[in-house]
């Protein structure tokens, strides 16, 4: 393999977990994570935050945290202005939400970087991949809420009647903003793609207890002091315009001022040849597989990386021309 051929080059990582009391076991089930935990609620896909580190699982940095690989090579992150060396500024999981997840907020980044050590807040968006007949997310409030309000809601255990509940489907799309308060239902399976940022404070946990007996911390003070207490509109799907070229289609999902993400559909079997894939972007790409398979291929050497459902791949900022292959479902987040 030439040296050319190696230059910036997209690897495969693999990823943090974590076992929440309301996770299932679908992350294994459906993307063969093949990862001894139960429940396996969160796996975290591409993450360079300390509390879970995604690993490179191809190519010649195989086994090191990625973390460890942007340290030496910077330039693979490219130009974002918010990443110190080692870091990115977003983060990537899947959730398989058997349960309730808690009724939680997240701060501002303003907030956070002043009374969370210099923290990130935590703006995120929700791709829902699958979703079990009634599924449904909590969004915002219904009306307009005071503190008091709140404050009598959770001491008489009512405070999901103030807020929107919202029906989840597969292929939905949820932008949710920091400060809002929310929740993923039961039934939902979901790619997230957020800020770096593990700052989540707990509102409401519907009273559980984990396997030792132990209620989970609540944060009800910072919550209140972060949450955006006026009416939430029910969130509107965007409009969602299909962009077709050989061997692939592309649509925007959203984008705000920390990422950008696309869904890509990929299907070579009837143009008989492969589909140019975009590199060579200022900025690095991460490419997350939720269906089917396929293979990407540097065009300089022609090594491949396998593609299989549940796979993360990390692009670095001006990768190696590159085309791709297959019959898969894609995620393309960038910053």
């Amino acid at each position: 393999m030439s040296n050319e051929g190696k230059k910036n080059s997209p690897f495969l990582l693999a990823p943090a977990a974590k076992n929440y009391l309301w996770g299932g076991d679908k992350l294994n089930t459906v993307f063969s994570k093949g990862i001894d935990m139960s429940p396996l609620a969160e796996t975290w896909e591409c993450s360079t935050h300390p509390n879970g580190q995604s690993i490179v699982a191809s190519g010649p940095y195989t086994g090191l945290a990625l973390s460890e690989v942007l340290k030496v090579h910077p330039e693979y992150v490219g130009t974002h202005p918010q990443a110190p060396a080692g870091d990115i500024p977003i983060l990537v999981k899947f959730i398989d939400a058997r349960l309730d997840l808690s009724i939680q907020v997240h701060p501002s980044d303003e907030y956070a970087f002043k009374f969370e050590n210099g923290q990130r807040g935590k703006t995120e968006m929700w791709y829902v991949i699958d979703a079990e007949k009634d599924a449904s997310v909590i969004y915002g409030f219904r009306h307009n809420t005071s503190e008091k309000k709140v404050r009598e809601a959770l001491a008489s255990n009512k405070l999901e009647r103030f807020l929107n509940r919202v029906p989840a489907k597969k292929n939905d799309v949820f932008f949710i903003e920091s400060g809002t308060i929310h929740a993923i239902g039961k039934g939902c399976l979901i790619a997230e793609i957020q800020e770096s940022s593990d700052l989540t404070y707990r509102l409401y946990d519907y009273g559980r207890v984990d396997k030792n007996g132990k209620s989970r911390e609540l944060h009800v003070e910072k919550a209140l002091k972060v949450m955006n207490r006026k009416a939430s509109d029910t969130p509107k799907q965007p409009v969602r315009v299909l962009r077709y070229k050989n061997g692939r289609a592309t649509e925007l999902l959203g984008r705000c001022r920390y990422f950008q993400v696309e869904r890509m559909l990929v299907n070579t079997q009837r143009t008989r040849e492969m589909a140019d894939y975009q590199t060579g972007t200022s900025t690095f790409q991460i490419l997350l597989c939720y269906s089917g398979c396929g293979v990407l291929i540097n065009t300089l050497d022609q090594t491949s990386i396998n593609l299989f459902q549940g796979d993360c791949v990390f692009v670095p900022a001006n990768s190696v021309p590159m085309k791709i292959h297959g019959r898969m479902k894609l995620l393309r987040i960038r910053c």
